[in-house]
């Protein structure tokens, strides 16, 4: 049996919307497994010589806790990865990594809880959302991954919002990486209750401004409670980052960083001042991805 999924990078947070937020983007991580090939593990592109090949990857350690949960043996397989996403730069690598193990062991158990086009609904733990949040841990990278477009996360919610056609997302892509756990460290514990309330206004707003009015977007991608933290970690990603804000392009930490999502719109683009941090930026121009997961086999 053979089985291929390709899963979306995704973009969470957006500015005001902590843990909340989510965006799927047109780049894919392919991932096939096999179970009439030779067992083994093996990746290409981004990350290439990172990955483990021992079956400790997401993908793997997926797989298995699927196949635990429901009390089934996996196969012997061969999976092969081909990696778009970049790894550690706040584009949701690890989630969608844990949704292809989840739509892999479900093809390969025949489980059946790999349906995309499933609605989300409050509280189905019978899904490739709900397993690969509780695994990986990010619900709001999860479920653009799981279902695309922009996604909302709340309270076991999860609403996805069809994105206005205006919106042409460039992820500008550092070289250096940045460990989100390393990212969450540097967050206070306690926020002053005027910042919670900015952020609650801010939030409300992007709702309004990915759906029907993009020019909100300077405004509605403005945070105070997780983007001036992580931004000092990473100080040419701040330095780029106050440029494309001095010059009015809507722009916002991508995720945990260290890289930067912006909206450039009609009047104004990116400048290339904000291009020449040290060891440059990939800036990739990426649509909106409207579907989750896709998947062959």
């Amino acid at each position: 049996m053979r089985v291929t999924v390709r899963v979306p990078a995704t973009s969470a947070n957006l500015g005001p919307g902590f843990d909340t937020f989510g965006l799927a983007l047109d780049l894919c991580n392919e991932v096939t497994v096999d179970t009439d090939a030779p067992p083994g593990v093996s990746w290409e592109g981004e990350g290439v010589d990172e990955l483990p090949t021992d079956g400790s990857d997401m993908v793997s350690r997926t797989m298995a806790s699927i196949a635990s949960r429901m009390e089934l043996p996996l196969p012997p397989l061969a999976l092969h990865g081909v990696n778009r996403i970049p790894l550690a730069r706040g584009l949701g690598s690890s989630s969608a990594a844990a949704v292809a193990g989840v739509v892999l062991a479900s093809r390969i158990l025949d489980l059946g809880i790999d349906g995309h086009h499933v609605e989300p609904t409050r509280g189905d733990a019978f899904s490739v959302f709900a397993n690969a949040a509780e695994i990986e841990g990010h619900p709001d990278n999860a479920a653009p991954a799981a279902y695309g477009g922009i996604t909302i996360v709340a309270d076991g919610y999860v609403r996805r919002l069809e994105p206005h056609p205006d919106l042409h997302p460039v992820v500008l892509v550092p070289t250096v990486q940045l460990a989100t756990f390393e990212a969450r460290r540097a967050l206070p514990e306690r926020v002053a209750l005027g910042d919670a309330v900015f952020n609650v206004a801010h939030g409300a707003l992007m709702v309004d401004a990915l759906t029907n009015d993009p020019e909100l977007l300077r405004v509605a991608l403005r945070d105070r409670l997780h983007q001036d933290a992580r931004l000092e970690l990473v100080p040419e990603m701040a330095d780029a980052f106050h440029e494309l804000r001095r010059r009015h392009v809507p722009v916002c930490v991508s995720g945990a960083g260290p890289s930067l999502l912006t909206f450039p719109l009609d009047d104004v683009g990116i400048p290339d001042e904000a291009l020449h941090g040290p060891g440059g930026w990939r800036a990739l121009p990426l649509a909106i991805r409207r579907e989750g997961f896709a998947v062959d086999g």
